[in-house]
């Protein structure tokens, strides 16, 4: 789609930028609105055309057109009206299908577009926003662009047309009186133009207390165990009742000023309708006007003053789409922390190399510093350490979640910053403690990544994963829906069908991030078994806190406070009588054994 960038620009304006692509679907709807405005325009024309034909009779304007006999030009009137209100319905119907196609058009690109640009901003940028209030742009608010292109985008189309036609039409038959039937549209201009002014903010704050009330809701819903657990369900309703309210609250103030344009406008509207009402009868009487003329002008003042009253729920529907337009290209704006690389990764042998590696989520506040490490091709390599020490943000820098705020992380001697994230990525497989399974089949989540991979490789991945038995104990098998975050199954059964999905790809890079640090014993040793069997002849990167899952890797390495504090193997480690040491015997029970 188009750019929609520029933020200092209106929403409307960006909009247009951004529905560039459609601008003949929009031209064709432009026009389908004009014209079923001016046949729905044309019904007072003919009415006072039969009070001609009836007062004047031979002398009116149908007769001096050549249409001889009353009935005759009354049948020339019934024609006509036929046909109009046949090309009247003609043209709603086409502007019905263009404009509401357009919107669903929009919406469906708008809320593509978006997603995609979302989900390729960097992890940083996910940690610091709520998924309700992402899922309110998302959602909320490319639907409220919806609502206004299915509706107000044709409603003040009709309104601007309605005005030109029938100005014509008063100017051409009475000129003075147009000024005075035309007397209140400056002031419902103005008083529109300032509504909008100052129903925007409003509308502004609206949607921010609707996105913090879908944040809170997505959150709970996520945590409805824990809530359970605390027996917090009062207290949680407490706080979705604040966040609601101050959401009332704030509509209730443009609820407010947008229920008082329409009964302003209308009192200033009957000024307009009284004058050619009064004034038109005046011309008429003595004269300057024909009954016939008379007659349309009234009409025609209904029909161009009373749609004029719907301006403030146009108004209305047209601010709350802009505040909504303006969340959703400003997100689509969002400018990544990082650039993508360019260079391809082939042929990946897998040998990872961490050179002077430092990083801070918060600068001043380093998690590591000058790591330098070699993760041999085809090697096992443990990371351990105690909680907070940098272990799960050196897995972010291998996946480049991060970018180092120093130093440089390598792939067979290639600058992961001079990679494509896709190359990258791709190159590595991650098991990680917290296992995420989509709302879907066994096969499904398995398949997860390797889209188009066959059923038979799918079940041998499973094998090796020691998932296939307790797969086929299952209601249905491999077709069992697992239920949103897999939560019908128990953790271990989720960590081996993570591992299945990481066998499936089968990356030169494997990464286990506390693979089996939430299963009982029995699980583990299961896991650890299917985790030998995938770790052969590829580079392993180990991140745990238990080090009886290490204990057989090629090199151990001690992060203490972000930095490499001790390297070797397990037998190395522990003779050295260092912090590997000290760790070891309190997870064996070995220091409590001496304490006694």
């Amino acid at each position: 789609m188009a750019d929609a960038t520029t933020e200092g620009s209106g929403p409307l304006r960006r909009l247009l930028r951004y529905a560039a692509p459609h601008r003949g679907t929009i031209r064709w709807a432009v026009a389908w609105s004009i014209l079923n405005k001016l046949f729905d325009l044309a019904p007072p024309v003919l009415i006072g055309a039969a009070i001609d034909v009836v007062v004047e009779k031979d002398d009116s304007l149908i007769a001096r057109l050549g249409v001889e006999g009353t009935m005759a030009q009354l049948g020339v009137l019934a024609v006509a009206t036929v046909l109009i209100w046949a090309l009247e319905s003609v043209f709603e119907y086409l502007l019905k299908v263009r404009w509401r196609n357009l919107a669903q058009t929009i919406q469906h690109e708008l809320r593509l577009d978006v997603y995609s640009h979302v989900q390729g901003l960097e992890l940083a940028y996910f940690e610091d926003r709520s998924t309700g209030g992402l899922m309110a742009v998302l959602n909320d608010d490319i639907n409220q662009l919806e609502r206004f292109l299915d509706e107000g985008a044709n409603d003040i189309l009709q309104v601007l047309t309605t005005v030109v036609a029938v100005g014509a039409v008063f100017f051409g038959l009475a000129p003075l009186l147009a000024l005075w039937a035309f007397l209140p549209v400056p002031l419902v201009l103005w008083g529109s133009f300032l509504f909008q002014r100052r129903i925007a903010p409003r509308y502004a704050s609206v949607r921010e207390r609707v996105a913090w009330l879908n944040g809170q809701l997505a959150n709970n819903l996520g945590g409805v165990a824990t809530i359970k657990s605390f027996t917090a369900e009062d207290h949680e309703v407490e706080r979705i009742r604040q966040a609601s309210d101050d959401y009332r609250s704030s509509n209730r103030e443009a609820i407010r000023l947008s229920s008082a344009f329409s009964p302003l406008i209308r009192m200033a509207i009957v000024i307009g309708f009284t004058a050619t009402l009064v004034y038109g009868g005046y011309l008429t009487e003595q004269g300057a006007l024909a009954v016939g003329s008379y007659g349309v002008l009234v009409f025609l003042t209904q029909r161009l003053l009373w749609p004029l009253t719907r301006l403030g729920q146009t108004f209305d529907l047209y601010q709350r789409a802009m505040a909504s337009t303006r969340r959703a290209l400003d997100l689509l704006a969002t400018e990544p922390a990082f650039d993508d690389g360019t260079e391809a990764l082939k042929a990946v042998e897998g040998e990872v190399v961490l050179d002077g590696v430092g990083f801070a989520y918060t600068p001043g506040h380093p998690v590591l510093g000058g790591i330098d490490l070699t993760m041999p091709a085809g090697k096992t390599t443990a990371i351990v350490g105690s909680t907070g020490s940098g272990k799960s943000t050196l897995i972010k820098l291998l996946l480049r979640f991060y970018d180092p705020t120093e130093g440089v992380v390598r792939i067979d001697g290639h600058d992961l910053r001079d990679l494509r994230l896709s190359d990258l990525r791709s190159a590595i497989g991650l098991v990680s403690q917290d296992v995420f399974l989509f709302h879907g089949t066994v096969r499904e989540n398995i398949a997860y990544g390797t889209f188009d991979a066959s059923d038979e490789a799918i079940r041998e991945a499973a094998t090796i994963a020691e998932a296939h038995e307790f797969i086929e104990s299952l209601p249905q098998g491999y077709d069992t829906v697992v239920g949103e975050r897999g939560q019908k199954l128990s953790g271990g059964q989720r960590q081996r069908l993570s591992i299945a999905r990481a066998v499936l790809k089968d990356p030169p890079i494997l990464i286990l991030d506390e693979a089996t640090s939430a299963v009982d014993n029995e699980t583990e040793a299961a896991i650890q078994r299917s985790l030998a069997r995938i770790a052969e002849g590829r580079t392993t990167i180990v991140i745990a806190h238990r080090l009886s899952t290490v204990r057989h890797a090629h090199a151990i390495h001690v992060l203490e406070a972000g930095k490499v504090a001790e390297s070797g193997t397990h037998e190395e480690l522990l003779a050295s009588g260092g912090i590997y040491h000290s760790l070891w015997s309190v997870q064996t029970g070995e220091a409590a054994s001496a304490a006694e």
